[in-house]
C-alpha cells in the first residue's frame, strides 16, 4: 500500500467515523445542578440517573428520533451501593437508574427530537406536579419559538394546601384525577388548580392540553441544550439548605 493510499484511507475512516457521531446523535444535553443541596437528576428512555451536588452537571447525548423524552429532578433520595433505595419525590420504582417514569411530584423537561418538519419539540411540564425550579434552554437560541423558557416561582411554598405533599406541590390530575383534570376522555380546558401552575410559570404546561403556549421548537439535528436545576442558584423556602443524601450512594 502507497503512503498516499494509506493517508486516503485514513482520512476516509475519520470521515466516516465523524459522519456516524453526527448521523446517530442529534442533541447532547447538559443537566446542571445549581440547588444548595443534592439532586438526582433522571432521564428516560436514555441516561438513566446521576447523583448530582451542587454545581455538578451530567451531559446525556440523544440519539435521533428520540420522543417521549423526559429529565427531572429527584430529591431526598437515599442509595445503597447497589443502585436501590428511594426518594421523597421524582422516585422511579427505588432505583438509581431510572427506566421509568417518576412518581410525582417532578417537574419535567420534555423532549421529541428530530420529528415533524425536522424540528425538535421540546417543553417544561407541571402535568406531573412541581418539585424543584428549573429552566429549559437551546444552548444557541435561534429566534421564534427556540428560546430559553423557565419555571422557577416558589411553587412549593405558594402550593394550595389541597395538592401539597412534602418536598413538592401536585397537579390536581395526580390529586384528584377524573376528566376535567386528566382529559382522558377528549378535550378539556383549564381549571382553577390547573390556572395557579401557568400564572406562575407561563411558559410551562399546567394540564394535559396546554399545547399552544407550551410546546416549543428548535431544529434537529443542529440544536443542543441545557437543562438547569433551581438555574438562580437558590431553591424556594419550602426547602431546606440540605436535602438528605447517602454516603453510601456511588455516582456512576
Amino acid at each position: 500500500m502507497s503512503p498516499n493510499m494509506g493517508y486516503y484511507l485514513s482520512s476516509s475512516f475519520v470521515f466516516f467515523l465523524l459522519a456516524f457521531v453526527t448521523y446517530t446523535y442529534a442533541a447532547t444535553i447538559e443537566v446542571r445542578n445549581n440547588c444548595p443541596y443534592t439532586v438526582w437528576a433522571a432521564s428516560t428512555p436514555i441516561g438513566g440517573g446521576r447523583r448530582l451536588n451542587r454545581g455538578q452537571t451530567w451531559v446525556i447525548n440523544a440519539p435521533r428520533g428520540t420522543k417521549m423524552a423526559r429529565i427531572w429532578g429527584r430529591t431526598g433520595c437515599n442509595f445503597n451501593a447497589a443502585g436501590r433505595g428511594s426518594c421523597q419525590t421524582g422516585d422511579c420504582g427505588g432505583v438509581l437508574q431510572c427506566t421509568g417514569w417518576g412518581k410525582p411530584p417532578n417537574t419535567l423537561a420534555e423532549y421529541a427530537l428530530d420529528q415533524f418538519s425536522n424540528l425538535d419539540f421540546w417543553d417544561i411540564s407541571l402535568v406531573d406536579g412541581f418539585n424543584i425550579p428549573m429552566t429549559f434552554a437551546p444552548t444557541k437560541p435561534s429566534g421564534g419559538k427556540c428560546h430559553a423558557i423557565h419555571c422557577t416561582a416558589n411553587i412549593n411554598g405558594e402550593c394550595p394546601r389541597a395538592l401539597k405533599v412534602p418536598g413538592g406541590c401536585n397537579n390536581p390530575c395526580t390529586t384528584f384525577g377524573g376528566q376535567q383534570y386528566c382529559c382522558t376522555q377528549g378535550p378539556c380546558g383549564p381549571t382553577e388548580l390547573s390556572k395557579f401552575f401557568k400564572k406562575r410559570c407561563p411558559n410551562a404546561y399546567s394540564y394535559p392540553q396546554d399545547d399552544p403556549t407550551s410546546t416549543f421548537t428548535c431544529p434537529g439535528g443542529s440544536t443542543n441544550y441545557r437543562v438547569v436545576f433551581c438555574p438562580n442558584g437558590v431553591a424556594d423556602p419550602n426547602f431546606p439548605l440540605e436535602m438528605p443524601t447517602s454516603t453510601d450512594e456511588v455516582a456512576k
